[in-house]
């Protein structure tokens, strides 16, 4: 079994163009599911790589690590780099995604239930991704999204959105109306984390234990506690 965070990459090389490299967390002998963690992080000109030191990125490993203890061994848990920060209209962060859970499968040599967990552009990555076949659940935290981000395919799936009523950067109030429409397609929750702001630090412990709650019970069917127990019983806003 791999360690957790180890420096393998698996991405694709093309001369010296960017491309996205797959990071391995947790990868069991035999997973019953797999969790693609994605980053978030602001655009910059012309096309810039992605750093694994960046915030944006560095912000994801605490995240990715929760889940995968949670998870026991029983979930392939792996982070993405992007090809390049920010959200290029030609080659967007959900190509990105869906390049991901190809190698993935490959690797695994079978498609397994998947939870795309994002943040902000990763969290909106998330969403529009959630139309692939192997996914079964995603969580958008304190995602940069639009009311029509609305992707095909979503009819059942579980989404969970969590916000900070404080964020400045993405705005809660359309994350708000995001889920409104999505819920007429599928399965959604809203969790709306109090003084919360776009990094998730001071936070963190809430945003984090909700992605791994949330993900665990959805691909695992594991009893979940607190937030995440009142979605299972049929809850669909909650102010924490």
């Amino acid at each position: 079994m791999a360690t957790v965070d180890t420096a393998l990459r698996r991405g694709y090389t093309l001369g010296m163009e960017l491309a996205p490299k797959l990071i391995d967390v947790t990868v069991p002998d035999r997973p019953e599911g797999v969790v693609l963690v994605l980053h978030g992080g602001a655009s910059r000109t012309g096309g810039a790589a992605v750093s694994p030191t960046q915030l944006s990125v560095l912000r994801m490993v605490p995240i990715a690590q929760r889940i995968g203890r949670a998870g026991k061994h029983r979930l392939a848990v792996f982070r993405l780099l992007n090809t390049q920060r920010g959200w290029d209209t030609h080659h967007t962060p959900v190509r990105d995604a869906q390049w991901a859970l190809g190698q993935i499968a490959q690797r695994l040599e079978e498609e397994l239930p998947t939870a795309l967990v994002g943040h902000s552009l990763g969290g909106r990555a998330a969403l529009l991704a959630a139309g692939h076949a192997a996914v079964r659940s995603v969580v958008a935290l304190a995602p940069y999204v639009y009311p029509d981000d609305v992707p095909g395919g979503i009819d059942g799936k579980r989404l969970l959105i969590v916000h900070g009523t404080d964020d400045r950067v993405a705005s809660p109030a359309r994350s708000a109306e995001l889920a409104r429409r999505l819920a007429t397609r599928a399965d959604v929750g809203y969790v709306s984390v109090a003084g919360g702001k776009h990094a998730m630090l001071r936070h963190h412990a809430q945003f984090e234990g909700l992605a791994a709650d949330f993900v665990t019970a959805t691909l695992l069917g594991d009893e979940p506690a607190g937030p995440v127990a009142r979605l299972e019983a049929g809850e669909h806003w909650i102010e924490v």
